[in-house]
């Protein structure tokens, strides 16, 4: 039986493994995609609007060639840090099920079976898309994920949402030769949190008419060659080759849930789970990273959330 298995081989699912290390303590990270997959999934290019210091774990460093890392960066960095802690680390084995007993956990993924004392979630959110539960999104015209420019040249393209994922696509498909970016926005505005740099960039953009932009509106229905959207009450129809719906993504509260985690009666569906030490209401269940946010998913960030694994690590130590 092993002291803990850290499900989710993120930057602070991978933290948690080097603070089981230093206590010595019988470890396995299980990952159902890549290392740090999440990261993977991000654009090509692009910037991260943390500084590479605030990325770092396990007292590695973080050098980066600008002030901002870049998605490559990190993939190079945290490749390094697993290596070079020589972690114990299974990628593309995904947790089928786990029952909890009266020593621990009996955990079931895609490859394997494992017996654990703890159990650590660090999950993470970029995996589940929100769905916009419409006609026509199972399309294969409608993608949930945006990793570079090149499929999208000369074509008409239409980007829902106006967080940072929906900004970047639109500048970046707007300038890589795009026929035609039009982004459908929920909100009045774009949103305050863009990173501080693309903001203006995409306000300006879109005053000048080079990005069109519907605010208070929303795609009603989508069609192979077009698209339906509803703006300030009235329908109107938009010629349509591809959809980018970048409208969010949230934690795997299927897994939470088959594990008994309870959720506090707010909007965000935020788990419950002690500061001190990051265990759940289930005993033996602790919360690291985003996870932690529930759908408030710019709560939690690599920079702020690097505390969990030393905090979780030490009361396992403590109770085993």
């Amino acid at each position: 039986m092993k002291d803990v298995i850290i499900i989710g081989a993120g930057p602070i699912g991978l933290a948690c493994g080097i603070s089981a290390k230093e206590k010595n303590l019988d470890y396995l990270i299980v990952e159902k995609g890549t290392l740090v997959n999440s990261l993977f999934n991000y654009p090509l290019n692009m910037t991260f609007f943390s500084t590479s210091d605030r990325l770092e774990i396990g007292e590695i460093p973080f050098i980066s060639q600008q002030p901002k890392p870049t998605r490559s960066e990190a993939l190079e960095y945290y490749r390094r840090v697993t290596t070079t802690e020589s972690l114990n680390v299974n990628l593309y084995e995904e947790i089928i099920n786990i029952h909890k007993t009266k020593k621990g956990f009996n955990i079931e993924t895609s490859k394997n079976k494992y017996s654990a004392k703890k159990v650590i979630i660090a999950t993470g959110f970029y995996d589940f898309p929100y769905l916009l539960n419409i006609p026509g999104e199972n399309l294969s015209k409608v993608k949930h994920y945006y990793s570079e420019p090149h499929p999208y040249f000369g074509m008409n393209l239409a980007i829902i949402g106006s967080a940072n994922s929906a900004v970047d696509a639109a500048l970046e498909t707007y300038r890589k030769g795009a026929k035609k970016v039009t982004m459908i926005i929920r909100e009045k505005q774009i949103g305050e949190n863009v990173k501080y740099w693309a903001r203006p960039d995409i306000i300006n953009r879109i005053k000048e008419g080079s990005i069109t932009a519907y605010f208070n509106s929303e795609v009603i229905k989508i069609f192979k060659t077009s698209i339906l959207i509803k703006s300030k009450n009235k329908e109107i129809k938009i010629k349509n080759d591809f959809v980018l719906a970048m409208t969010g993504y949230q934690p795997n509260f299927k897994l939470l849930k088959s594990l008994g985690v309870d959720f506090k009666k707010d909007k965000y569906k935020t788990p419950r789970y002690n500061e001190m030490t990051m265990e759940s209401n289930v005993k033996g269940v602790y919360l690291a990273g985003v996870v932690c946010g529930g759908l408030k998913t710019n709560k939690w960030f690599i920079e702020n959330s690097r505390e969990h694994a030393p905090k979780i690590i030490e009361s396992i130590y403590k109770s085993i």
